[in-house]
């Protein structure tokens, strides 16, 4: 690993949007061996007056290429949209750079794929990608849940993610709504397939149906569709119904309900609040999640561990994580294409 004099962590971001100003960059500049040197965004004067707002001492550059050509740079934090993710990184890894890669992981499975293959040949770099803050509070005690077999066998499971910020059929289309820009990535669905399946194992098939209710946004024809229904199995033999809307008004916190043989469990992930019962029981009852099982933001903490650990510890979610949510939104895409079920 190349470093400077004061064995700082120097860091380039590619991509300062957002969630990388309010996320990413407080929690970064709270190690005090991180150094933030250099910023290149969507523009030269973007990138410029995000450094004089946030990083008065990084250097703004005009090309995300260059930025990598900077020697001494240990890791690259990518926070573009995913039409990026796949080239700058593959590129950033053979410049000999650790790599901190935004969700959603790519465009589809060929790019994630070809990201997996090219991380696999240098094991001494450090790759992640962002996770989900969905689930992150009870994800312990979920795991437990499940392991404990309180509920059984589960066998069905309902997830539904309801929003409406698409709602305006005048406004233009969001980049994510923009397939050049997002590719086969849908409303949350890449994002609670990463939830569900670190909670009940690999999706096995899906059949997909989608409904754009608003195809023209101010001249732009919009393909990636506003509300998404997804019937699937799981590895555990376990049958699942997810549903996603960007055009439902007034519409409830996102909420999963998974059905065993024994019982029942939900997770309300709007306030982060699980419930569950037996077979028998008058109601679902809340179940505590005690301090020593709460689970936080931890990401750029774990990031930053793993690159100091030099390869010993391996932080979550890495590309093969998101090589297997990235198989589930390609077969999504791929069965509402041909209007068939598509197993994975």
């Amino acid at each position: 690993m190349s470093r400077n004099n004061n064995h700082k962590l120097r860091i380039g971001i590619i991509g300062a949007g957002a969630i990388v100003r309010k996320r990413h960059l407080p929690a970064l500049q709270r190690h005090a061996e991180v150094d933030i040197i250099a910023v290149s965004n969507s523009s030269y004067r973007s990138a410029e007056k995000f450094c004089q707002e946030n990083l008065p001492q990084a250097t703004p550059m005009q090309n995300w290429a260059d930025l990598l050509a900077i020697d001494d740079l240990d890791i690259i934090w990518i926070g573009t949209p995913p039409y990026m993710h796949s080239a700058v990184t593959i590129s950033a890894l053979e410049a000999g750079k650790h790599v901190f890669c935004q969700a959603r992981m790519a465009m589809d499975r060929a790019e994630a794929e070809e990201m997996l293959a090219v991380s696999r040949r240098f094991p001494e770099l450090v790759t992640m990608l962002c996770p989900p803050p969905y689930g992150l509070r009870g994800d312990l005690v979920v795991k437990k849940l499940l392991a404990e077999e309180y509920i059984g066998r589960p066998h069905h499971i309902r997830l539904q993610s309801f929003n409406s910020a698409y709602l305006d059929m005048e406004a233009p289309a969001h980049w994510r709504q923009r397939i050049e820009l997002s590719g086969l990535n849908v409303l949350t669905l890449g994002i609670y397939v990463e939830v569900l399946q670190r909670w009940l194992g690999n999706i096995t098939g899906v059949f997909a149906r989608g409904k754009i209710l608003q195809p023209m946004r101010q001249g732009y024809e919009v393909i990636i569709p506003d509300m998404l229904t997804v019937l699937c199995t799981f590895a555990n033999g376990a049958e699942g119904v997810l549903e996603f809307s960007g055009v439902n008004a007034l519409a409830p916190a996102d909420r999963l309900e998974v059905f065993g043989d024994r019982g029942t469990f939900t997770y309300d992930f709007g306030f982060d609040l699980i419930h569950a019962g037996l077979a028998g029981d008058r109601a679902l009852h809340a179940v505590e999640v005690t301090p020593e099982l709460e689970g936080e933001w931890r990401v750029e903490d774990d990031f930053i561990a793993a690159v100091k650990s030099r390869g010993r510890t391996r932080p979550h979610p890495d590309f093969e994580d998101g090589v297997r949510y990235m198989r589930v939104v390609q077969a999504v895409g791929d069965s509402r294409a041909r209007n068939e079920w598509v197993a994975i």
